[in-house]
């Protein structure tokens, strides 16, 4: 199978509308211990994803010549950071 392709249902090998029809019966928890107050108090909340930029970016269409492009990006990863650096320390 390849990685970088979606599964579909078909390679799922599994009956998907069986599976969301399925409805949970209180029998099917019985294994499970009762939540307690003492077990709420012990649980933290984590933020998940990136932290809240300081200096966050917005998107902005220019045109630049294809030349001036060509050159950025041969600098190699990172190009539109170190653009954007220059930019930044021109601006009046």
């Amino acid at each position: 199978m390849n990685a970088s392709k979606p599964a579909s249902a078909r390679t799922l090998k599994s009956d998907l509308k069986r599976v969301d029809a399925y409805r949970p019966k209180a029998d099917d928890y019985t294994e499970l211990p009762e939540l307690t107050d003492a077990m709420l108090k012990r649980g933290t909340i984590k933020r998940a994803g990136r932290p809240v930029a300081t200096n966050p970016r917005r998107q902005v269409t220019i045109r630049l010549p294809e030349s001036v492009l060509a050159a950025w990006k041969a600098t190699g990863p990172g190009w539109q950071t170190r653009m954007a650096d220059l930019i930044g320390k021109q601006a009046p």
